[in-house]
């Protein structure tokens, strides 16, 4: 996961500028089409916009989703359409923003943030929502599609999807971006399970790193999905006429997992709190072990090397230098002093 991926203008440019994207041209755009209500469904793939404007006028809701790159023209043929705010316009095109809720009076515009796994690493994708009476304008730039299961859930007739209104498509798609940081953290805690293992079996320096890393990818996926949790407090806390008090009840169970998910951070974030203080504790355990066994052995050698010291001085007088056993004598004076100072330490628990 990178630190900054946020799209901005340069400084002084006039705000609701909507300006091109060519890292994300190469991504092509594909419409997507549902319109239904109690009785019927109509499913369109690789819709032109203009097809698209007909739908909006029926009493039906109507859902468009825009996968890949939506280009400045098509945003302000969209905006004159749904009269949408300039400022929301160039945060759907500028992707890496915030995760926020906007009122324009007559619709809603909230930003969320989609985070997926990319190999080893995780991405987190914008995903940008229009919410009015009757329609909800969806905008994706990944490559995966996490509305697949909605489209199920709505093909399938009788179902709650269908019998109710646009405000409980815009909670339903909310939902799904809320609960896909659930297997993401699921597979955080197993990973952080077998770092913790490897920190309890036999740590290395490999160990430290994959502590870091996952401190690291913790706390910008903390950055990005937390303010979810306000997006869905704003939700319930202000006064949204597009918003029907028979859906509020799901919009609370949606704020409980955003709940849910940052007490998952939080304890996620304690673990390796913990798990890096293991690491130097037991690091700092092993020098310590180190030091009092080299402690020990150059303490045991000094009477020897006093000893042999003296007699190195080969003075003509010194008596043990012409005794046949002197040289027997002086080992094993060094045996006993040093097996003397073995036992001592021993018993002190010196090692």
């Amino acid at each position: 996961m990178t630190y900054f991926t946020k799209r901005y203008h340069p400084p002084g440019t006039a705000p609701g500028t909507l300006v091109e994207d060519e890292h994300l041209e190469s991504r092509p755009l594909r419409l997507k089409l549902m319109d239904y209500n109690t009785q019927s469904l109509e499913e369109h793939d690789d819709i032109s916009f203009t097809e698209c404007r007909p739908y909006l006028e029926r009493p039906t809701i109507t859902w468009i989703h825009a996968h890949g790159y939506a280009g400045a023209e098509l945003l302000r043929e969209l905006g004159q359409t749904f009269s949408l705010h300039p400022l929301a316009l160039e945060d759907v095109l500028n992707t890496g923003q915030r995760p926020k809720l906007e009122n324009y009076d007559h619709q809603l515009f909230a930003i969320m943030s989609l985070p997926l796994w990319d190999g080893d690493d995780i991405e987190v994708e914008q995903i940008s929502l229009f919410f009015g009476p009757g329609y909800v304008i969806s905008f994706h730039y990944g490559d995966h599609d996490p509305f697949e299961p909605i489209r199920k859930r709505l093909r399938a007739q009788g179902g709650r999807l269908r019998e109710r209104g646009a405000d409980y498509l815009f909670y339903t798609l909310l939902d799904v971006i809320v609960d896909q940081s659930f297997p993401i953290l699921e597979e955080l805690g197993e990973r952080i399970e077998t770092v913790e293992d490897q920190l309890l079996d036999k740590p290395t320096r490999l160990t430290l790193e994959r502590i870091h890393l996952l401190k690291r990818d913790l706390l910008l996926l903390r950055r990005q999905l937390w303010p979810q949790r306000e997006v869905l407090s704003q939700l319930q806390r202000e006064d949204q006429s597009l918003i029907d008090e028979t859906t509020k009840p799901y919009l609370r169970d949606c704020y409980d997992h955003t709940v849910q998910i940052m007490e998952l951070f939080e304890t996620y974030r304690d673990m390796l709190a913990g798990m890096l203080d293991m690491y130097l504790s037991g690091a700092s355990h092993r020098l310590n072990d180190i030091m009092r066994v080299l402690t020990v052995i150059a303490t045991l050698f000094i009477p020897p090397t006093f000893l042999v010291g003296i007699y190195g001085m080969n003075f003509q007088h010194m008596p043990e230098l012409h005794w046949p056993y002197g040289y027997g004598l002086v080992w094993l004076i060094i045996v006993a002093v040093m097996g003397g100072m073995l036992v001592y330490f021993k018993r002190r628990n010196w090692f």
